[in-house]
């Protein structure tokens, strides 16, 4: 949502108002990618080496985001990002 409609996602997240436009959409697109990278090596059987260093990429940045709403102390922001760390984590400790 924050690439594809970022004026919606203006009024439902505080944080994007503070962030320029260009990096909001560069962390949406990082993230689709990650997730494209999580699920599509390993389903199609094409280079599934990919897939854990996908989830290690998109924990990274999932990781960064939680750092960033605890530094704006937006704490309620937070669980999300865990449990995408949480996700991401054991999907590359599974398929290393």
């Amino acid at each position: 949502m924050k690439a594809f409609q970022y004026e919606k996602a203006k009024e439902t997240w505080g944080w994007v108002k503070d962030v320029p436009k260009a990096l909001v959409v560069l962390i949406e697109l990082a993230e689709l990618l990650g997730a494209l990278g999580i699920i599509l090596p390993h389903a199609t059987n094409i280079a599934p080496v990919l897939t854990p260093i996908a989830a290690t990429g998109l924990a990274v940045i999932v990781l960064c985001g939680a750092l960033f709403h605890i530094k704006r102390k937006e704490y309620r922001e937070i669980g999300v990002n865990i449990v995408f760390i949480a996700i991401a984590v054991i999907v590359a400790s599974s398929r290393f």
